[in-house]
């Protein structure tokens, strides 16, 4: 009973018609196909609502399911839409659309911090990386600078997808050294940042972006601490 993940191929989508496919034991609806995003890799589940003829839900969040399921989970118990009927999405779209600002831009930030990332996590208008980063850095002031002439660049974020196995023939994609790109399905999907000889970064992840890095707008760079041994997290936030 999976569900297509309208997200990825169009996550601007603010609304969507679906039907009903399942329902959980603990209440959480199963639809057909979703523009809410479900939680990981870092990311939040989308919030929002569904409307259908005879009543309407709050949505908290989402989360993977079995079997390429996403899970809808209300954010109280009410009565739900039955199996079979059609509902109307609706996105809490100023959370999402903060979502795809931060993460695109801590894609940057791994483009401007070149090391192993061990952690991570995107908020609505903060987000933060942990690298493997002994010392911390020297000049946060230019970290930043560097940071935001990627942003002003105003490079185009696009998809691409691979196989596992030419996922596995070149293992230097994977920056994330705490999340590995999801398997089983066959493929993995690419995030590419700048085109051509412009490319600054190419990664699996199932995340939503923005379509240029100039929607991100300007970029602060918060706390840098130290987590563990090795480890600093290096928090950004949207100006």
């Amino acid at each position: 009973m999976s569900t297509e993940p309208v997200f990825l191929s169009d996550p601007y989508r603010k609304s969507l018609q679906a039907r009903v496919t399942g329902l959980t034991e603990e209440g959480g609806i199963i639809l057909d196909r979703t523009i809410f995003y479900a939680r990981g890799g870092g990311q939040p589940g989308d919030s929002g609502a569904l409307d259908w003829d005879g009543g309407r839900i709050p949505i908290a969040t989402a989360v993977k399911g079995e079997g390429g399921a996403i899970v809808l989970v209300p954010a109280e118990a009410v009565k739900l839409p039955e199996v079979g009927a059609t509902v109307g999405q609706r996105l809490d779209w100023e959370r999402r659309l903060g979502h795809m600002r931060i993460h695109t831009a801590l894609h940057l930030l791994s483009v401007v911090i070149p090391l192993p990332v061990t952690g991570g996590a995107v908020g609505a208008d903060k987000g933060r990386l942990d690298f493997d980063m002994p010392d911390a850095p020297e000049d946060k002031a230019l970290i930043e600078g560097r940071l935001n002439a990627l942003v002003t660049r105003d490079l185009p974020v696009t998809e691409d997808w691979i196989t596992e196995a030419e996922l596995d023939a070149n293992p230097a994609l994977v920056k994330t050294m705490s999340v590995q790109p999801p398997r089983g399905a066959g493929r993995i999907r690419l995030v590419r940042i700048g085109e051509g000889a412009g490319q600054v970064d190419l990664q699996p992840c199932g995340g939503t972006h923005v379509a240029r890095t100039g929607e991100i707008g300007k970029l602060v760079i918060g706390k840098i601490e130290k987590k563990g041994r090795q480890n600093r997290r290096v928090t950004i936030e949207l100006a």
